[in-house]
């Protein structure tokens, strides 16, 4: 018998019919792995692209040298685009480049943005479906766009490149960024707001992200249209700050806080003076009688330094009606209490946090930095004296920005501070398109402050209240 050969008793075993036992455990079903994410490396630069980002150098350097930089900001903007494209125009010549007529005109183009402007950044905020450019490294670019993040094909041409359009960017605004003050908040001329770190920190070269924001202001009708939230929420927040209730707004990074607040400062009358502070000024109030104020980070010799804190307390010197803090992130969060509580109703600030009841928890962390030992029932007193809604919005699967969440504050239970739903986004999948889909509910609970709306002659639907499922418009 062979070494491999079956015998014939084996045989009988193995064809005989195997029983389960009726107990015996069902073995799962093998679990499916979603796809591993793909990444696309950046594209290398040809031969080509490199040749025509040389000969960009050679007539960028060159046409600084031949302008007259004082002389051109006297100059309308059109007159200085034609004369430098004209100068740009006789410099290829010289060149002797081989360049196309398409070349040509996009190299004026980039030469340009080179020497007016912020360089390859030009091309994308020219782009008003992007929300957010992300520098990870000279070249490697990231935007969101429509919700989602995408690498772009547009770079630097390398580390010293990004800094000196990260230098230009905080020099308009007065700021610096070193060695010894490496990281630094600044904005952009139309408002969006920039933060740029460099090594040491950033390991792999100089970072920077920008948040835009449109030049037009966008209202609240524009965030219906967009599913931010249905119009009877929009109805009922901005009867709230008509009837002067103060407001928090809670969400992570990216959530669309600073936006609501801007649309939301429409409802405030005309003829009440409005105090603004930021650490970046980003805020673009719809009103004409508004004050903005912005902290100031310490010179080169760690002098000078103007915090938050001490805006806040300067504002209530200013006879404002309401004060509005772009973000509340440490011991101003006392001081903004303390100003909503004494007769600056209207009030409002945003701070992050993943939930309204994570919010108040993240309000008392935020008082606690103030140095001041408060007990903890009389911090959350202050508290919920000071608020009366927490507005929760989110960035959900997709990237759509949603209000999830509307809360009102009815006071203290013990030493609990009480707050119930008012409005709720309740999600209940995904669609084709990686979307978050769901419904926008009413829970049915009248809140304290519709007496309070109302007896400032605003009028409130019967069934604005009404438990029931919120239709979009």
């Amino acid at each position: 018998m062979g070494l491999f050969t079956r015998s014939n008793s084996n045989a009988a075993v193995a064809d005989k019919p195997v029983t389960v036992p009726a107990n015996a455990p069902v073995p799962e079903p093998a679990v499916v792995m979603p796809p591993r994410p793909t990444f696309t490396a950046p594209t290398p630069l040809s031969e080509r692209q490199v040749y025509l980002q040389q000969l960009k150098v050679r007539i960028h350097q060159q046409l600084v040298e031949r302008l007259d930089m004082q002389n051109l900001r006297t100059m309308p903007p059109e007159t200085v685009r034609g004369e430098v494209r004209a100068l740009i125009r006789d410099l290829c010549r010289d060149e002797k480049g081989l360049l196309s007529s398409g070349e040509q005109d996009k190299l004026m183009d980039e030469v340009l943005d080179e020497t007016f402007g912020l360089g390859p950044l030009e091309t994308l905020l020219k782009d008003s479906l992007i929300s957010d450019i992300l520098v990870n490294r000279f070249d490697r670019i990231y935007c969101e766009k429509k919700g989602r993040l995408e690498l772009v094909d547009v770079q630097f041409r390398d580390n010293q490149h990004l800094r000196q359009i990260i230098d230009r960017i905080v020099g308009r605004v007065g700021r610096r960024i070193d060695e010894i003050s490496p990281m630094v908040d600044a904005r952009l001329a139309d408002g969006s707001r920039v933060n740029a770190i460099i090594p040491p920190l950033a390991l792999d070269g100089p970072a920077m992200s920008i948040r835009r924001f449109g030049a037009k202001p966008l209202q609240l009708e524009d965030l219906i249209r967009h599913g931010a939230f249905p119009p009877a929420v929009m109805d009922f927040l901005a009867a709230a700050v008509q009837a002067r209730c103060n407001i928090l707004i809670s969400g992570g990074t990216g959530s669309g806080k600073t936006t609501l607040l801007n649309c939301l400062s429409r409802y405030i009358p005309a003829d009440e003076r409005v105090i603004t502070i930021e650490d970046a000024a980003e805020l673009q109030l719809q009103q004409p009688h508004v004050v903005r104020l912005e902290t100031r980070p310490p010179n080169i010799e760690s002098k000078g330094e103007v915090t938050q804190r001490d805006l806040v307390k300067n504002c209530l010197r200013m006879r404002p009606d309401r004060v509005i803090i772009g973000e509340c992130r440490g011991g101003e969060t006392l001081d903004m209490l303390q100003a909503m509580n004494t007769g600056h109703d209207g009030s409002m600030t945003t701070v992050h946090a993943n939930n309204t009841r994570d919010a108040l928890g993240r309000v008392e962390v935020m008082v606690a930095m103030a140095g001041y030992d408060i007990p903890v029932r009389a911090m959350r007193q202050q508290v919920a004296g000071a608020l009366q809604l927490v507005v929760q919005a989110r960035r959900l699967t997709g990237g759509r920005r949603k209000v999830v969440s509307v809360s009102e504050i009815t006071g203290m239970e013990g030493d609990q501070i009480q707050m119930h739903d008012l409005f709720n986004f309740e999600q209940d999948g995904v669609d084709g398109d990686g979307h978050a889909t769901g419904r926008f509910v009413c829970t049915g609970i009248r809140p304290r402050c519709a007496d309070r709306i109302e007896n400032r002659g605003i009028k409130l639907p019967a069934e604005l209240f009404s438990r029931r499922i919120l239709e979009a418009r």
